[in-house]
């Protein structure tokens, strides 16, 4: 095993690894509970997808840790099972059959462009502005959607939303929930999100707010959800957009990941390249696949990956060590049954609230770099679609700079993927 994952060129051990492991399965265990709930939203069920999240994680993580050796552990991303459960199955009216098909079929498109050279030239040629205000747009969308399943945001037939019930008792308990877990946060508890989604879940149970299921049992049945994804209907004309956007957020949401975890781990070359990137991709792009075949959304590198690194996690065995615990947690599937959605809604805004961090590090001198990076992140919430977001982010970057006589600073790939969103809102 040390001479598999590199311990002393990496200046680690096994108990360090598995140690930083821990650390990361607990950090992101919070998609356990999360994830299910949002995927129910679209149809399936919700035992079926507990155990395709539990799968699709421990098999996208265990291909990062031996295939590029990398720490980073992989899961559905939040944000892409959002905009998969409530905006291509609920507003595009798509079966979630198709909708899992054109998952697949990104993860495809992704693991082919990551086997090429134009994988460097891609992720190279997206301005740092957009890369940054895509991530941060996610957030404000998933904060929308977790304001709303809390309550604390309900429809208004004059303003378009309005102030919910403040009193009720489950917005009161979400509440303290969000509080507990920013609470945590600041005080680098381990596992602040899933420590808080329990807590709060458990305070619901006198209440008669929380219906408890118990912990442990078999875990359910994967026939609801294997092998139902429906190529063919993706292949339709109608839902190539879906397909580029998933194929888009999962590479810019993996590349980001995976340069940041790696600049973080002191594995980055000098150059400021990242070693083993295209193993590194083709396990990501493995994940996406398996997890649609599974049954699951968009499985992607989680930025949570970066507690496991701040622990003394250096190679692959810290993955595999999250994939392992992954698999034991399918024998926890009462336990997460058991979560309310006022439990699960903090965690989401919370979530939001980090994935809003990148915009920090935007250009606020340069108009032409934060104004398409701000309509990026205003358009996904309000138009209540990723997809619109960074379509009309694009676009704006590449007229901006054009009009302002900064035409050359565009890059090809920014040409190439506006042009693609100019041609899908034509044809929407």
């Amino acid at each position: 095993m040390e001479r598999f994952f590199g311990f002393a060129e990496h200046g680690t051990n096994a108990r360090r690894e598995i140690a930083a492991g821990a650390t990361t399965f607990l950090t992101m265990a919070y998609i356990l509970a999360v994830n299910p709930q949002i995927l129910a939203s679209a149809g399936m069920d919700p035992g079926a997808a507990f155990v395709a999240t539990c799968l699709a994680a421990a098999i996208g993580s265990a291909l990062m840790g031996l295939v590029a050796n990398y720490p980073i552990a992989l899961a559905p991303g939040m944000g892409l099972n959002a905009y998969f459960a409530f905006v291509v199955v609920g507003a595009l009216g798509i079966p979630w059959q198709v909708a899992l098909g054109a998952v697949f079929l990104s993860g495809v498109l992704f693991f082919a462009i990551s086997m090429l050279r134009l994988r460097e030239w891609l992720i190279g040629g997206i301005p740092l502005s957009l890369k940054l205000s895509i991530p941060a747009g996610i957030g404000m969308f998933l904060g929308l959607i977790g304001l709303k399943n809390l309550g604390i945001v309900v429809a208004h037939p004059a303003t378009l939303v309005g102030l919910g019930d403040l009193t009720a008792a489950p917005v009161l308990l979400g509440c303290a929930g969000f509080l507990l877990m920013a609470t945590l946060a600041a005080r680098r508890v381990p596992g602040s999100v899933i420590l808080g989604i329990l807590i709060t879940m458990a305070a619901g149970i006198p209440l008669g707010l929380t219906q408890f299921q118990g912990v442990l049992a078999m875990p359910p049945s994967l026939a609801p959800s294997f092998l139902q994804m429906d190529i063919a209907g993706a292949l339709s004309l109608g839902i190539v957009g879906v397909v580029f956007t998933f194929f888009l957020v999962d590479l810019l949401d993996n590349a980001g990941t995976l340069i940041g975890t790696a600049h973080r781990a002191g594995l980055m070359r000098p150059d400021g390249s990242v070693p083993r990137i295209g193993r590194a991709l083709m396990a990501d792009s493995g994940g996406a696949m398996m997890g649609a075949v599974l049954g699951t959304s968009t499985t992607v590198s989680y930025v949570e990956s970066a507690a496991g690194v701040e622990q003394g996690g250096r190679t692959g065995l810290t993955a595999v060590t999250v994939a392992v615990l992954f698999l034991a947690a399918l024998f926890a599937a009462p336990l997460a049954a058991s979560v309310p959605a006022f439990a699960t809604a903090p965690a989401l805004i919370f979530v939001a609230c980090l994935m809003a961090k990148a915009l920090k590090d935007l250009d606020w001198g340069d108009e032409t770099e934060y104004l398409p990076a701000m309509l990026t992140v205003l358009a996904m919430p309000f138009t209540f679609s990723i997809a619109t977001g960074i379509g009309l982010g694009f676009l704006s970057y590449a007229g901006i700079k054009t009009f302002t006589g900064r035409a050359r600073e565009v890059h090809g790939a920014v040409w190439v993927l506006a042009g693609l969103c100019a041609l899908k809102f034509a044809v929407a």
